[in-house]
């Protein structure tokens, strides 16, 4: 049985992460932290004097979190292992990829001023460890559902699979719906296609850059990908014990990218997922040596985050889903259980209310308009009728049926009438006629 879920778990890996080696755990601390570059790179130091993620519940939905680790212990909450039905969510012997992508968002370090070890963008988040059930449909739902309704504000999920499940893509609403961004990897075949959950409206698919921003070879691309962050030669904590990890793919492109919406999250409880987003996109950067790409670029989306700029930037907050690819048709729920916040609920209301009595005021006006045409056309076919019948001195004198009509008397004073207009006759109808320069 440990042979066939480790055939799954490696297969559904395999698109997303790609493991190096194994660091030797008593690496100097000065090393490891020398190895984190992708923390350089995303100016982890300088942003960290604004957040560092507190407050904020990143649930992983993965193949189970070593919470012993001593780079995570006490920043690892308890979970639920789907795959044994129970709330121990702790990987298997050799499973060691939902460790890492723990440690990348919420590690601490260890040691005098937590200077030892690995760190994570986001060191003061708490993780909902989900274990994975990878047999049978291998679909999210449950975990997602799980994750949103224990208090997670965003779910980071970097792994994959090649099914379309209507459960599935109902738990991403649903999500969305309580205003949980969900972040995935964008895959590692290096194809232009995109897998499962990546590929669902409403999610924020990320792809992955080397050292030097461009992007890595194997990162999938598609429209779906809106985001690209550091894939390569990641450092981060393993399992068991106290080891660690250099891993590439997007795996870990994703899970940074998680780290930096709990920091959003935390800097900016008011705004919603979609206005998350929208900060990590507005403040983007590409590398030089593909600046004037229109975007968002299948490879790069809308390029690499940066996340100091994001906390730091004057960015109006935009709409509620910003970037997210939400559309009624797809996403039906979504619509109809947050389209609008209760204020704008009111307002709609309101507008909707302003315009039923402007059109009630306007009909009415028309009736009057009409009544009155009517009554003016009454009172014209009266008067002619009485000119044409002698006035108002007695009743006309008809012929009698099949008598010759009387002759008319003639009047010597009387004027030759003149034609009278009909007021009413209708006249001739007239004919129709780039983004901001890295920091």
């Amino acid at each position: 049985m440990a042979f066939t879920r480790t055939v799954h778990a490696l297969g559904a890996m395999a698109l997303t992460s790609a493991l190096i080696l194994i660091a030797a755990p008593d690496a100097s601390a000065d090393q490891t932290r020398r190895d984190q570059w992708a923390l350089d790179t995303l100016q982890a130091e300088s942003a960290w004097k604004i957040s560092k993620g507190n407050g904020v519940k990143v649930a992983v939905i993965d193949d189970g979190v070593n919470a012993e680790h001593q780079d995570l212990k006490g920043n690892v909450l308890g979970g639920k292992d789907f795959w044994d039905s129970d709330n121990d969510p702790s990987p298997a012997p050799g499973d060691d990829h939902g460790t890492a992508m723990a440690s990348l968002i919420a590690a601490h370090g260890h040691g005098a001023g937590s200077s030892d070890g690995v760190i994570g963008l986001a060191p003061e988040a708490k993780i909902l460890p989900i274990r994975w059930d990878m047999e049978g449909e291998a679909g999210f739902a449950d975990e997602i559902r799980y994750a949103v309704d224990n208090g997670a504000s965003i779910i980071n999920i970097s792994v994959s699979n090649h099914q379309d499940l209507p459960a599935d893509r109902e738990a991403v609403s649903y999500a969305l719906s309580h205003d949980v961004l969900i972040v995935v990897a964008a895959g590692n075949e290096g194809v232009n296609s995109i897998d499962f959950p990546a590929k669902y409206p409403g999610v924020l698919t990320v792809g992955g850059v080397d050292d030097d921003g461009v992007i890595w070879t194997k990162s999938n691309s598609g429209p779906e990908v809106l985001l690209t962050a550091p894939a390569t030669r990641i450092v981060s904590a393993s399992s068991p014990g106290n080891k660690l990890r250099l891993g590439t793919g997007t795996s870990d492109s994703a899970a940074l990218v998680s780290g930096a919406a709990a920091l959003l999250r935390s800097k900016f409880p008011d705004l919603t997922a979609g206005q998350i987003v929208n900060r990590l996109v507005k403040t983007a950067v590409l590398p030089a040596s593909v600046k004037g790409l229109s975007l968002p670029d299948e490879k790069y989306g809308y390029g690499t985050i940066r996340p100091l700029a994001a906390l730091t930037d004057d960015i109006p907050a935009g709409s509620k889903y910003g970037l997210l690819k939400v559309s009624e048709a797809e996403t039906p729920s979504v619509a109809a259980s947050t389209g609008t916040s209760d204020a704008d609920s009111a307002a709609e209301k309101e507008k909707a209310d302003q315009k039923q009595m402007f059109f009630f005021a306007v009909l009415g006006v028309i009736a009057l308009v009409v009544v009155g045409l009517i009554v003016l056309l009454i009172v014209k076919l009266s008067r002619r009728n009485k000119n044409k019948n002698g006035g108002s001195g007695g009743p006309a004198a008809y012929p009698q049926y099949g008598q010759q009509p009387f002759p008319p008397q003639q009047n010597p004073y009387q004027q030759p009438a003149q034609p009278q207009q009909n007021p009413y006759q209708q006249q001739p109808t007239p004919p129709q006629s780039q983004w901001p320069p890295q920091s």
